[in-house]
């Protein structure tokens, strides 16, 4: 019976609604016989089931908690492995792809197949992965998973297949690349040392070979032991006993000697000629003390020892080793190359650094030209071919998380001369004094698709700066920055009373963003109760900003009788709005008490000097009532061809014509219903501790900067960490079930559960709002409706949720459209305000816009979170707009400046269809389509029951339109429109966390994006075609190139160098002669096919042809330089002979003694 009633349900969700319809579901008033029906609409919908796919596109931002890093001087790529296990892969600009290992162990270590097109990863789950980088998307081919030991090192010799990997027993193991399985040959521990030796040596911290000979294998232990290995003879050659523990070993490129680095800030260098002490200890920052003894400094983690050819002066690059007693200073990295010691301050830790080369051959002179340096929150690369070295201008987007990310927009199929503009305006402010060279990580092929439009991204910060970026095709480029903080003026200390407390950190993060891109007209909403309106102008200018403030504060207590929300069917159950009691505040005697008509910040109220770009015309800000600090501002919406902004709060909801400078209406969300609230409310006698009530009202501007700020704000002092470190909004359920404590250790479990959304209170008013002010909130998706419940007296404050203008229908008798003023609430309520805008400019700009609430009401279930419109085709009805033009230009008396109107009106767009139009409402529980303007609801869908929506968007996808939501528990949903069919329903994030509830958001085109990490921003497609062509995006990360030929070594160096060329590593460590391995060591997992099967069918037809060319090419040139070579020896050879007759006629006739 219970299956049977579900498939009831699933047939009726969506299912048309008569008309005349349920008193819920139409108007208060009922809705008239004479409005369409669904048939009499007959609206061909194209959207199918098929047209939708989810799947990941790109991500950009610097790795989170980056772990490893790893470079191919012939590809010229670099990876960058991370805590979580995802690894990124980049190359020249457009080459970027993030990869991911199911077991989200961290990367520990990462070794590139030079020149193969493959990666070797070892992760802190002991498994190591062999990675194909010969397709666009990675893929990984073997996996091998050690059982009994646990990975510590790995070393791949250039040209090589077998892997050496040391463990933490000090055991040294040998890994087969093509077939990743164990070699018989091992190392082990106590054969490496002495057998008189009666300590163990500690994990394997250094693996590599002799440049000098391949077939001796230097070992470094942790505890400080180093012993190199004949690897034919299975013996030591020696053995070095050092007491201080090492960290890194780097070879001089001749063999003769090589460098480690020390736990006591020394660096050592030993010769092969004597190992019995090093020849040279330094400690290069460590000073001399007056007793002689050197002052202790910090380990040097990793050392690099590298040869040029023009200077007999090697480099030695280092991090670490500063002393102790220089407390505070950054870390460095520290350059010496001769007598010159060069200290590079980095912002961050050094998780690791790479010197480039220009030969990947170990045995040759190096000649580095740069150092790659992996820093906790930065990535860096240092010039080494100029004195003073300068760092390269990087590519990439690596500063996302600058400034911590607290709010994100996209912008799909923008006006095609907004990015030049704005790219133009940015490149003004752009820093200098970068190395003029090339970026050096230049490898992979990209180009840009033939289907590209342009597309934006803005990002809000906690500091109050503003990002655009160039979003185009996959990449993504800063275009222009944006500082709100400018439009203020300093707080002093101790000038802000409470609210500085709670926001001094972040008085300007910013909240939520408005931008129309054809009038350029951009409004941004700050943390402070403040809004900011910016025009765009490409000439500098000097003016005052205007400033208006708001009395916006409830007064009166507003409580739902609990007879009508028993009996009013499409309004939820609000349980969850019963407020938590708050204790007196210790703070009740101070000056804040007293407080009122004082914004949070100070609005600069002198000439300012703007430069082009984005200019403050106007500053809203809402003010202190009765000692009681302003309520966050939960929604916003402009409109550049009203001249209109609207903003509201859980107090009620603000009208400001930003062309005449004024406030046009300032009421209560009660005062808007008259007498067409569908609630009976009762009135409470006044509070007699306000105090208290202006304690709750402050979690709405503390709430993101609540106690728990003190704990969480350790690295990252932003909003952004709190999920990230499992601290919740509210400290007192601060940790999820899930949650354990955080350890640094990488071979612990490294995925630090972000606190899930099912924990999130289930009834909430906007995405942004409802993480605001949760104080109210149930910790439950599901709501009861029992009446033992619902029968309590519940304290509500019912906030504007979402607003948004357009051309629509303010009364059911309208027969032409107007300009009006959509209004959905937390309690599922939809207002409708129609306003009288003049026509004419010059009147605009004098006469007064009337706003008049007609008390019209439509009811859906949960927090109203969208609106959209859609003509009586099924055609999106946009909002109508203003030109831009730029006030600041110079005055041209030909052309004089007008204003110039682009309206989409619903009767403009329709003449077969008639008058009307649909109006798409949607709400966190369900979605509903109007027709005004008779208000009868056409479809109604209850898109979950168990969850909620936290984000909606009405959006185009192939020339259609849908409705795009994002749930609590992690599923996207696609609805066709206006019939709501569901197309769509995917679970794809099980686990969500406060950072992405912020972020997410869809745009046109089928693409959305949120904040994956407080560094990263994910990009997806829930487009089938997108996904299709998803690999003609994206770059390639492998281009057939020769490898280099190794230099000719010289007669006396092959002939004294040793038999380093005749090392046959398969003879050694093969199966026949090394026997195999115990299978219990490790375990094999098969990828997806062989490295010979892939290399075959990876590139495809092209990839084929393209190294059939190049392997022809290489036969034809290696058969000339046969030719040429065997014309010399013939010539060589006549040469030879001639000189040997001629010399012996020379010496025929004389005798001995003559010579």
């Amino acid at each position: 019976m219970k299956k049977f009633r579900k498939v009831l349900d699933g047939l009726t969700t969506s299912s048309p609604v008569n008309p005349g319809g349920s008193p819920g579901c139409g108007s208060a008033a009922g809705t008239p016989s004479a409005a369409p029906t669904p048939r009499e609409l007959e609206i061909q919908e194209t959207l199918m089931s098929e047209h939708f796919q989810i799947c990941k596109t790109v991500r950009h931002g610097f790795p989170y908690q980056p772990t490893a890093l790893a470079f191919d001087p012939v590809q010229k790529i670099l990876a960058i492995g991370s805590r979580s296990g995802g690894i990124r892969i980049l190359g020249r600009p457009g080459v970027d792809c993030h990869s991911q290992h199911e077991s989200g162990a961290a990367v520990l270590q990462m070794q590139f197949l030079i020149n193969e097109g493959a990666l070797v990863t070892a992760c802190a789950d002991d498994t190591l992965h062999l990675w194909s980088l010969r397709q666009r998307l990675p893929a990984i081919l073997h996996s091998l998973k050690f059982n009994r030991e646990r990975i510590t090192f790995c070393h791949l010799p250039f040209q090589s297949k077998w892997l050496y990997v040391g463990t933490e027993r000090g055991n040294t193991h040998i890994v087969n690349i093509e077939s990743f399985i164990l070699s018989g040959y091992v190392i082990m521990w106590n054969k490496a040392i002495e057998l008189s030796t009666k300590t163990h040596p500690g994990p394997v911290v250094h693996l590599s070979d002799s440049p000098k000979d391949e077939g001796k294998l230097l070992i470094g232990f942790e505890s400080g032991t180093i012993v190199m290995w004949d690897l034919r003879a299975k013996r030591a050659d020696f053995r070095i006993y050092y007491d201080e523990a090492i960290h890194s070993v780097s070879w001089h490129h001749e063999g003769r000697q090589f460098m480690c680095s020390h736990s006591d800030g020394s660096l050592s260098m030993w010769n092969m000629r004597n190992t019995a002490k090093p020849f040279q200890v330094t400690f290069p920052h460590g000073k001399t003390q007056r007793d002689g003894r050197k002052e202790s400094c910090k380990p040097i983690l990793k050392v690099e020892y590298k040869t040029s050819r023009n200077s007999s002066e090697a480099f030695v690059i280092f991090s670490g080793g500063l002393s102790y007693d220089k407390a505070g200073r950054r870390p460095t990295l520290t350059i010496m190359h001769g007598k010159a010691i060069t200290v590079l301050e980095m912002d961050y830790p050094i998780v690791d650094f790479m010197v480039l080369c220009e030969t990947p051959y170990l045995n040759e002179v190096q000649e580095p030209y740069a150092v790659v340096v992996l820093l906790e929150k930065d990535f860096v690369v240092v010039d080494l071919t100029q004195s003073n070295f300068p760092i390269f201008e990087n590519p990439y987007p690596m500063d996302v998380h600058e400034s911590p990310v607290t709010c994100t927009a996209y912008f799909a199929d923008c006006p095609p001369d907004i990015i030049p503009v704005l790219y133009s305006i940015g490149a003004k402010h752009k820093k200098t004094g970068y190395s003029h060279k090339e970026w050096p990580v230049s490898g992979g092929t990209w180009t840009v698709g033939s289907q590209t439009y342009p597309e934006i991204i803005i990002t809000g910060h906690a500091d109050g700066s503003i990002k655009f970026w160039d979003a185009t095709a996959i990449t993504l480029q800063m275009l222009y920055k944006l500082k709100t903080s400018k439009v203020f003026e300093k707080p002093k200390t101790g000038d802000m009373g409470r609210s500085a407390d709670l926001v001094e950190e972040d008085p300007y993060a910013v909240q939520m963003i408005s931008w129309c891109p054809q009038s350029r007209i951009f409004c941004v909403v700050g943390i402070s109760a403040h809004v900011i309106l910016y025009r765009f102008s490409k000439h500098d200018a000097n003016t005052i900003i205007t400033s208006l403030e708001l009395r916006l504060q409830c007064e009166m207590e507003d409580v739902i009788s609990p007879s009508d929300t028993e009996n009013t069917p499409c309004f939820s159950d609000p349980s969850g709005h019963s407020p938590q009691p708050q204790p007196p505040s210790p703070r009740s005697n101070t000056p804040d008490s007293v407080r009122d008509s004082i914004p949070c910040l100070k609005v600069k109220d002198r000439m300012i000097r703007m430069p082009p770009g984005y200019q403050a015309e106007l500053v809203v800000q809402l003010l202190w009532v009765d000692g009681e600090p302003p309520q966050q501002i939960t929604c916003l919406d402009l409109n550049s061809a009203y001249g209109l902004l609207a903003l509201g709060n859980c107090n009620g909801l603000a009208v400001v014509d930003y062309l005449q400078k004024t406030i046009l209406l300032c009421m209560s969300t009660l005062e808007l219903y008259g007498s067409a609230d569908p609630f009976q409310r009762l009135t409470r006698s006044p509070r007699k501790n306000r105090q208290s009530t202006s304690d709750f009202c402050m979690r709405g501007l503390s709430n993101f900067y609540s106690d728990s700020k003190k704990r969480i704000r350790t690295s990252y002092q932003s909003l952004t960490e709190l999920s990230d470190n499992q601290v919740s909004l509210d400290l007192e359920r601060s940790k999820s079930p899930t949650s354990a404590p955080y350890t640094p250790s990488l071979h612990n479990d490294p995925r630090g559960t972000g606190e899930p959304v099912s924990n999130l209170r289930s009834c909430h008013y906007s995405p942004v709002f409802y993480l605001l002010d949760n104080e109210s909130r149930e910790n439950s998706f599901s709501r009861s409706r029992s009446s033992s419940v619902s029968s309590i007296d519940r304290e509500t404050k019912e906030a504007v949720t979402t607003l948004q203008f357009a051309e629509s229908y303010g009364r059911k008798s309208d027969s032409l459209p107007t300009p009006c003023l959509w209004v959905g609430t937390s309690l599922g309520l939809v207002l409708i305000i129609p306003m009288s805008i003049p026509t004419d400019e010059q009147e605009r700009q004098e006469d007064p816009v009337t706003v008049a609430p007609t008390g019209t009401v439509l009811m859906l279930k949960g927090s109203v979170l969208r609106f959209g419109f859609l003509d009586c085709g099924g055609a999106l009805i946009n909002s109508p707009y203003e030109v831009w033009r730029d006030q600041h230009a110079p005055d041209d008396p030909d052309r004089p400046r007008k204003r110039k109107l682009v309206n989409f009106s619903p009767s403009s767009s329709q003449e077969a269809c008639g008058d009307g139009h649909l109006a798409v409402v949607c709400s966190e529980r369900q979605a509903k389509v109007f027709y005004m303007p008779s208000q009868a609801c056409l479809y109604v869908h209850n898109i979950t029951e168990s969850s909620f929506v936290l984000r909606a968007d009405v959006v185009s996808v192939s020339n259609s339109v849908c409705l795009a939501c994002f749930c609590a528990n992690g599923h996207i949903m696609i609805l066709s429109l206006p019939s709501l069919r569901p197309l769509l329903d995917v679970s794809y994030l099980p686990l969500t966390d406060m950072r992405i509830a912020r972020t997410f958001c869809f745009t046109n085109g089928g693409q959305a994006l949120y904040l994956c990490s407080p560094t990263e921003i994910q990009r997806i497609t829930y487009s089938q075609e997108m996904c299709v062509n998803l690999q003609e995006t994206l770059g390639e990360l492998f281009t057939p190139i020769e490898t280099p030929e190794a230099q000719n070594r010289g007669f006396l160096k092959g002939f004294f160098g040793g038999n380093a060329q005749t090392f046959d590593r398969e003879e050694l460590f093969g199966e026949a002669s090394a026997g195999k391995a115990s299978r219990s060591l490790a375990q094999h997992i098969p990828g997806q096919g062989g490295i010979e099967g892939m290399k075959a069918a990876a590139g495809g037809v092209v990839g084929d042809l393209a190294r059939a060319r190049i392997a022809l090419d290489e036969r034809g040139q290696r058969l000339g330089e046969l030719e040429e070579r065997t014309a010399l020896m013939m010539t060589s050879a006549e040469t030879f002979s001639k000189h040997a007759h001629e010399l012996m006629l020379k010496c025929k006739d004389k005798k001995w003694y003559q010579f």
